[in-house]
């Protein structure tokens, strides 16, 4: 196989900017153009596993540096920009949701049917109207208020709908194991949060709900903000989950298989990474997990 799924789970806010904002926010994060929807860009992906890759398989994975050599003129594996799935929001009951939408679950839909895996989720729930929402189980779920079937979100509130519990909890599953392959309880945990909102719902909570800081620079002497030291960055929150593609096609230079560049790539994932800006005040770190099928 030589397309992979990719889950990325961020473990601290994630600023993927897009250089000096015109608005409010001066340093906002990267949206697609048509939904608005935030995103990871893959050349920030690609240029963090570089970094960590081994420097006697760097050429061979992902291609020499331009004027090196001509030998590995191109990188063995591609990746898509990595796409919003789960949006952690504030909840009145059980902390915090995680919420999507049909648009975004057909979008990841799309991208199984891409990889070639079978027999995963495709039925993809819908929602009648803005003011309601699905849960995996509304008797089990953290996010629904004590005997009854409300959903709190920020200053939203939602009912839930009768009917597809169970397309919900099938695609809970289905992500938490590939998310959280090796901790059950995290997996759980995310069926006992999971909510699915209408389409217009989530457009307006991920251009509402994400994280804004405060940012300021002080002189050294007076302890006082210099002019100009006041600024906003805009982040996803921690636990955001995005998803994207690999594609992988060793050059046959490279002597590397495609099952040997995904090991390659699957090994350098199973360590905390960092992505996008404002390392330096930990922001942007994450897990990495590539569909297991196929390695």
């Amino acid at each position: 196989m030589n397309t992979q799924l990719i889950f990325i789970h961020a473990l601290s806010p994630l600023h993927a900017g897009t250089g000096q904002g015109v608005g409010v926010i001066d340093l906002p994060i990267a949206r697609e153009k048509a939904t608005g929807l935030p995103f990871l860009p893959g050349s920030s992906l690609k240029g963090s596993l570089r970094s960590l890759c081994p420097k006697e398989k760097l050429a061979q994975v992902f291609g020499a540096e331009v004027g090196l050599s001509d030998e590995y003129a191109a990188s063995s594996v591609q990746f898509s920009d990595q796409r919003l799935l789960l949006f952690p929001v504030r909840s009145l009951a059980g902390t915090f949701a995680w919420v999507t939408c049909p648009y975004v679950l057909r979008r990841l839909a799309r991208d199984i049917a891409d990889t070639g895996i079978q027999g995963l989720p495709t039925k993809v729930p819908r929602i009648a109207n803005v003011a309601g929402c699905l849960v995996a189980n509304p008797q089990t779920s953290k996010i629904t208020l004590e005997n009854t079937t409300k959903v709190y979100l920020e200053d939203l509130d939602f009912t839930v709908q009768a009917g597809g519990a169970e397309d919900v909890a099938t695609w809970a599953k289905w992500i938490g194991e590939q998310v959280f392959p090796a901790d059950s309880d995290w997996g759980q945990m995310l069926a006992e949060r999971i909510c699915i909102v209408h389409d217009d719902v989530f457009s307006f909570l991920v251009e509402t709900a994400t994280e804004i800081t405060a940012r300021i620079k002080l002189k050294e002497d007076s302890k006082t903000v210099q002019d100009g030291g006041l600024w906003y960055e805009e982040a996803l929150p921690a636990e955001t989950i995005l998803t994207g593609l690999a594609l992988f096609s060793p050059l046959p230079a490279s002597k590397l298989t495609v099952k040997e560049t995904q090991k390659i790539i699957q090994d350098i994932t199973k360590q905390v990474i960092q992505f996008g800006g404002k390392a330096t005040v930990g922001r942007g770190l994450c897990h990495v997990q590539m569909t297991q099928e196929g390695l």
